[in-house]
């Protein structure tokens, strides 16, 4: 991998340090709140994710491989990397799973409007939700999206579209490689 892309994992890893952090800081605000604890994988699943975070986590586990895994293919839904219903990514793991539980504020489809998503165990007697008390999703996205972009650019050995993901169980496929 050259340096540039190589700039884009240290970029994505910096963003993914400042992610994990608002994430613990809600996590904290909201404990009362969240059924969401150790062994508790209702949202755990084979998501998709984009080039720059696929290949930074890739990077981590060729470091640092886990200690079990599944091998289920790219198509299932489950996650190879849940085991017992426990991460076996945990440090490494994506965005998205950085921030189950969480409440997540972003646009509406059309762009009019905010939306709050949260999983259905958490808040059932919580509706007080704000800028300060949500997990702004679109900024993270928007910014991990930009990262990518110039990531792809500087990316030799695969080309992908600034639209691609790839699913998280293509990893141990890689790992092997």
């Amino acid at each position: 991998m050259n340096e540039m892309a190589r700039e884009g994992l240290a970029k994505y890893r910096q963003l993914r340090d400042e992610v994990s952090e608002l994430s613990e800081k809600l996590a904290n605000l909201h404990k009362d709140q969240m059924a969401c604890k150790k062994v508790c994988s209702e949202c755990c699943m084979n998501f998709q994710v984009l080039p720059v975070e696929y290949f930074a986590i890739l990077d981590e586990l060729k470091q640092n491989p886990p200690a079990q895994y599944r091998e289920l293919d790219d198509e299932a839904e489950e996650c190879n990397f849940l085991i017992d219903d426990l991460c076996q990514i945990y440090a490494s793991r994506p965005f998205i799973c950085r921030t189950h539980g969480l409440p997540l504020l972003y646009m509406n489809q059309e762009g009019d409007a905010w939306e709050l998503s949260a999983c259905p165990l958490n808040f059932t007697d919580f509706d007080d939700f704000h800028a300060e008390n949500t997990y702004p999703q679109d900024t993270y996205n928007s910014k991990i999206f930009m990262i990518n972009q110039e990531f792809i650019k500087h990316y030799e050995a695969e080309q992908f579209g600034e639209f691609d993901l790839i699913p998280v169980n293509r990893l141990v496929v890689d790992l092997k490689k």
